[in-house]
């Protein structure tokens, strides 16, 4: 049984001012109705309407969590009903309104004053509805949520229903911001950034919901840089004097686009991911040169929150935190984040390495226990039943939410690289999936089956390694550390079990540190001569009753001397 833990967000939690920041940073206007708060909930075995609600649920938490309020799970038979009445300024409405979900988990059927708008799928997905037509003076909001978690043929990450070491509690319903805008007739409906840094440009891609004719203009802070006329949908922005966007000088230039009557802010920042020649072989690039990526393992969670930070600040401190310590990377494993934490990264300076989210049935001893003594060596196109993926409906699901997934982050500065598959777990056809992704989205680099069971795919020969020294055999490409150390130091007033998983255990936290720092001076520096390009530490922090991070749970205790650790991470670099 798990103790509720708090947060230092959590605690000081204002339920009438719940994660007020505008959800959409690289695509904002000025029209923005937050409907994050108490709505009204109801658990039932019937999917309809009910004519009552059990209580009150604090959106946008989710059910299972302690800052919903409710912290129950969700059984497979049951449907959570969230409702809710809300009015509209008058000075809100111009020609269309929409209503914004960031994500709900895993099922959702949404009603508006008793017509059903729409039913969608996939939890950690942003939708919308066009509500011009169904809105009045007192409107009445009904979203019907189903979660089968791990027996669907859905994206479902760590959650489980049977949470236990590396598998967390599910997390159902809304868990991202619920929101309300309203825009012109003829508006900007998707805007695509792609920087172009050899030639000192950036390609724009349009589209409206009328003619394709307005202006831009770009600024460097309060310096206006250029203004352009609008005629195509697609257009190139000449910038050959730019500054270059690295997490050392996170800089960024703001993009104003306007479309008739409708304006969006947006930025974009010049850098370039790409492999090439390093000292020691292949490596990693940042706009032409070699850059050593050292990172940490980031799930996303909080312990009072799951999948939901109490405050914006939460993100922040985190990627903080990370740079205090010397790391310049986040492995954002196996979920999806709300986009302000992307914004977070683009503004103070942190690579995102993003995976996408694990699906698929999963077996331990096939896909953890064989390949951590050894058996790293299975094709993923004669072994489908073996990886999880037997059905063609499964493949299908996951290949349209990852590409869901990169129309989402492709205009992310910071995001330099994509896992598709994370230790075997629901991998099918890597490499054609490799070639895919490329299709999608060439400018970033693919880690297309991390940890083991590699395919060859050109980018990189990723590993993990928990059990044994780091030793790597010779590779034409990148030599990868994607997952390593998981060292556990388990600090009973800040966490949420007694019990304590993780790979290598430590009574004290001074032993915690002497054997993270052996680690690094004794295994990671010396591999990095040998050609090694990148490591990702496991994790940033403890997950329930994991406690292999560097902060705790409830982000109250970091277990490693920051100026201790930032000389450490200082000599991790070419």
């Amino acid at each position: 049984m798990h103790k509720t833990l708090y947060t230092k967000y959590g605690e000081n939690l204002n339920a009438g001012r719940i994660l007020p920041e505008y959800p959409r940073p690289q695509f904002a206007r000025d029209s923005y109705l937050n409907l994050n708060g108490y709505w009204d909930y109801r658990i039932s075995k019937n999917p309809e309407i009910p004519e009552s609600y059990d209580g009150r649920i604090l959106v946008p938490f989710p059910l299972e969590s302690a800052l919903s309020e409710v912290t129950r799970t969700l059984h497979e038979d049951e449907y959570l009903i969230y409702h809710r009445v809300f009015n509209l300024p008058d000075n809100f409405i111009r020609d269309r309104i929409y209503l914004h979900f960031g994500a709900v988990d895993q099922e959702a059927t949404v009603y508006l004053n008793g017509k059903k708008l729409g039913r969608l799928r996939g939890g950690y997905w942003p939708f919308s509805f066009d509500i011009t037509e169904h809105v009045q003076e007192s409107n009445e909001l009904v979203v019907i949520v189903r979660d089968s978690t791990d027996k669907s043929p859905h994206a479902y990450g760590k959650q489980s229903t049977n949470p236990k070491a590396i598998w967390y509690t599910p997390v159902t319903g809304i868990w991202q911001t619920v929101w309300l805008e309203s825009v012109p007739e003829n508006h900007l409906k998707s805007l695509r950034i792609t920087p172009d840094f050899d030639a000192g440009e950036i390609d724009l891609e349009l589209e409206t919901a009328g003619p394709c004719t307005g202006s831009l203009s770009v600024h460097d802070g309060d310096k206006l840089v250029l203004t352009e006329e609008i005629t195509d949908p697609k257009l190139k922005i000449k910038m050959p004097d730019f500054i270059p966007w690295t997490p050392e000088n996170p800089h960024l230039y703001d993009l104003t686009v306007r479309i008739g009557s409708d304006s969006v802010n947006s930025y974009f920042g010049f850098r370039k991911f790409s492999i090439g020649n390093g000292p020691y072989g292949q490596c990693f690039h940042l706009n032409n040169k070699p850059y050593f990526l050292n990172g940490v393992l980031d799930q996303g969670y909080f312990s009072d929150g799951i999948y939901t930070p109490a405050s914006d600040q939460a993100f922040i401190d985190d990627i903080l935190k990370m740079k205090e310590l010397g790391y310049n990377t986040l492995r954002k494993h196996i979920k999806i984040e709300p986009l302000r934490f992307y914004h977070h990264c683009d503004r103070l300076g942190m690579i995102v390495w993003q995976d996408m989210v694990n699906g698929g049935r999963y077996c331990f001893w096939k896909m953890t226990v064989l390949p951590n003594v050894g058996f790293q060596r299975l094709s993923d196109t004669n072994n489908l039943a073996c990886f999880g993926r037997e059905t063609q409906e499964a493949r299908d699901v996951f290949r349209e939410e990852m590409k869901k997934t990169v129309a989402l982050l492709y205009n992310v500065p910071s995001l330099a690289l994509w896992t598709i598959f994370n230790e075997g777990w629901g991998q099918f056809h890597s490499l054609e999936n490799y070639h895919y992704l490329k299709t999608l989205d060439s400018t970033r680099i693919i880690d297309s089956a991390s940890g083991w069971f590699d395919q060859g795919a050109p980018d990189l020969a990723s590993k993990h390694i928990y059990f044994r020294k780091l030793r790597f055999k010779k590779d034409s490409r990148p030599l990868v550390l994607s997952e390593f150390g998981g060292y556990s130091c388990h600090i009973k007033e800040h966490t949420q079990s007694h019990k304590q998983f993780g790979y290598k255990k430590f009574s004290s936290v001074e032993k915690f540190e002497k054997a993270f720092i052996d680690l690094y001076e004794k295994q990671v520096l010396p591999n990095i001569k040998k050609g090694l390009a990148a490591a990702i530490y496991t994790q940033l922090s403890d997950v329930e009753t994991e406690t292999n991070g560097i902060l705790t749970y409830d982000r109250k205790v970091c277990k490693l001397n920051p100026e201790v650790i930032r000389k450490l991470n200082q000599k991790i670099r070419f």
